[in-house]
């Protein structure tokens, strides 16, 4: 299929719902060759709706070849197990999509070594392994996008605080710590042509946020559509290294700044 992204290999982490099926979705629709993957593959593997089955046929309806690997990204192995099938299966990795996120919330007298150690394993070790997977493809090809989903959280809380705090500390310090590691990596790879940028949703409608309760009567004006997050990690994976790299956007201000509105997505 025709698309500004035909003949490019799309990696995207945490595929099966919200938002990591979404950017699957629109990178399909510009005719990428797309590997999802997930922890969740059939139906009862999850408290949450949406599985990578269901990713593989929205995705097929844009035209794309799009192939799934299960994969626990907080495990070593199976994070070079992806890379490996995956360009066993589509050839060198042109873009990669960190998105896949394991999440509790709690305060940090109470927050166990367990789920910190994961948190920290899924959100920041994981991003920082599989760019290592894909970087030397890139590099030896001197082309290559990264695009690493990040969050609000990672705002430092200003004064004056507000009383009960949803016990997110460790949340934002993981997506604080991969901001700073895209706006370095961006740096030591500029000059090999490799664009590393992230892409901050907002307040957005998924499985994963209904199910923390993060979305009520105080915060339901701030919910962004899924489509403006899809399409901004489209522009970020395949604008012009030189020019958009090393950056740190929400979706909806980026699409402004690019005076672009975001394609509809396939169901």
């Amino acid at each position: 299929m025709a698309g500004t992204l035909k003949g490019k290999v799309a990696v995207v982490t945490g595929a099966s719902r919200g938002i990591g099926a979404a950017i699957a979705v629109r990178l399909g629709q510009e005719g990428a060759r797309v590997v999802v993957s997930a922890r969740t593959a059939e139906e009862g593997e999850s408290k949450l709706p949406g599985t990578l089955h269901e990713t593989v046929d929205r995705v097929k309806k844009t035209g794309a070849e799009v192939l799934f690997i299960k994969s626990d990204l907080a495990q070593a192995r199976e994070r070079e197990q992806l890379i490996e099938k995956a360009q066993a299966a589509f050839g060198p990795i042109d873009i990669l999509v960190n998105n896949a996120a394991i999440t509790f919330f709690a305060p940090v007298a109470d927050f166990t070594e367990k789920r910190f150690k994961l948190m920290l394993e899924v959100q920041v070790h994981a991003p920082f392994h599989l760019s290592q997977l894909v970087l030397p493809s890139m590099k030896a090809r001197k082309t290559g996008h990264i695009v690493n989903i990040s969050s609000g959280a990672a705002f430092h809380p200003k004064q004056p605080y507000m009383a009960g705090a949803r016990g997110g500390t460790v949340y934002g310090m993981c997506k604080a710590a991969l901001e700073r590691f895209t706006t370095g990596l961006a740096s030591e790879v500029y000059d090999d042509n490799i664009a590393v940028n992230v892409v901050s949703p907002g307040l957005v409608d998924t499985p994963g946020v209904a199910v923390h309760g993060l979305i009520n009567e105080r915060t339901r004006d701030r919910v962004q559509p899924i489509e403006y997050i899809a399409e901004a990690v489209y522009r970020l994976a395949s604008g012009d290294p030189k020019m958009m790299t090393g950056r740190i956007d929400h979706a909806e201000p980026l699409l402004k700044e690019l005076n672009l509105k975001p394609s509809a997505l396939m169901a």
